[in-house]
């Protein structure tokens, strides 16, 4: 085998993972000095950083001061979940799946729930028909996909005066695009992800339509403490004020609450979404001038400005799949690329983390290895 050059740049950080992923650069151990270690989160101290971090997330986010936010617990799995055991079943249900985390919700609804609802679909790659949707129904859909590298690309497909609810998962978009407030009843995140925060807590964020039917509808089946958002047929309004279901991590509230900060020094949502577009042209350019490799999205309308998924197109690749992992492998090897392999459901590929906490100064670094590790397992085969 003929050797191949290395480049002489290496990123400074090579964290590229799609969650958790990279915390913000200026973050140091440091930053968690003033956690409220060894103190209830009920009392003053905890409160007041709960508190600080739910209206921390309205400002920088920009949600209407009529919509309440929760901090709820298993990431953004459980702020889900929560959504749809505790809203769905009022009427009908659509649920739109382009990956496989909405294959996941798929599943819950017709499977778990048991609800007769309509799946729409579409290829890793692709988006479902969003003019077919109908929105007297109940929608439950991702704004990204995180395993995919697909987003939808705006909001103009949700109707102002829709009778459902629209409910978002919007783990690996929130803090990277701009999220139309007015067409989203139910949102959810994660703070592992956008902001590079610690895991295990979930956000939950609902419109006054969605109070409604949380405070009239009751659901035929019975929930888990857990997942219960009212007592009484009205919302438990602690929840959305830093009084949370289970006892939250202070040491996680801290970090967050620094992201926050960050976040505001980088220019507030305008700046985090400006830092993941351009860390996204880096490898839009660099893929431009290759024959090899390619995004997975179809569309670049509905391209990923975080979750960037690539694909091998080269005819020598004999196994795409061993191919694939073999390029991954080498750049973790090199130190240069760490868990940038595609999804284990996905088509095989490497997915390189792009949201705002990356530096788009890694991001180029990072693509003449792309080069080296195509290169060199090209003439491994």
């Amino acid at each position: 085998m003929t050797d191949i050059a290395q480049p002489a740049t290496r990123p400074a950080n090579p964290r590229f993972s799609s969650g958790p992923c990279a915390k913000p650069p200026t973050w140091t151990l440091d930053a968690l000095s003033d956690a409220a270690l060894g103190r209830s989160h009920r009392a003053t101290v905890g409160k007041d950083k709960l508190k600080a971090a739910i209206e921390g997330t309205r400002e920088v986010l920009g949600i209407p001061a009529d919509y309440k936010i929760g901090i709820v617990p298993a990431s953004d799995t459980g702020a889900v979940e929560m959504a749809l055991w505790s809203l769905l079943g009022a009427r009908g249900v659509e649920v739109l799946a382009w990956e496989s985390f909405g294959a996941g919700w798929v599943t819950d609804v017709t499977k778990q729930l048991k609800l007769e609802a309509v799946a729409k679909t579409a290829d890793y790659g692709e988006l479902p028909d969003l003019t077919s949707v109908d929105f007297t129904n109940d929608v439950v859909f991702t704004w990204n996909g995180t395993t995919s590298g697909v987003r939808v690309p705006n909001g103009d497909w949700i109707p102002t005066d829709r009778e459902g609810l629209t409910i978002c998962d919007a783990t690996s978009a929130a803090f990277a695009m701009d999220l139309p407030w007015d067409k989203l009843d139910v949102t959810t995140f994660s703070w592992q992800k956008v902001l590079g925060g610690e895991a295990a807590h979930g956000m939950l964020i609902l419109s006054p339509r969605a109070v409604e039917r949380l405070e009239s509808y009751t659901p035929a089946w019975p929930l888990p403490k857990i997942f219960r958002l009212t007592k009484g047929g009205k919302l438990i309004e602690g929840i959305f004020t830093g009084a949370t279901i289970n006892t939250p991590s202070m040491l996680a509230v801290e970090d967050y609450l620094f992201a926050l900060d960050w976040a505001r020094s980088v220019g507030g949502l305008a700046g985090l979404i400006h830092r993941a577009d351009a860390n996204t042209k880096a490898i839009a350019d660099f893929v431009e001038m290759r024959d090899w490799i390619d995004f997975l999205a179809h569309d670049r309308a509905t391209l990923s400005n975080t979750s960037v998924c690539l694909k091998f197109t080269d005819d020598r690749i004999k196994d795409g799949a061993a191919f694939a992992k073999s390029v991954a492998k080498r750049l973790e090897a090199e130190g240069v690329a760490l868990d940038v392999g595609a999804y284990r459901d996905a088509p095989p590929g490497l997915r390189i983390w792009c949201g705002g906490t990356v530096e788009t100064s890694d991001v180029d670094a990072l693509m003449p290895w792309l080069d080296w590790a195509f290169n060199a397992e090209i003439a491994a085969q």
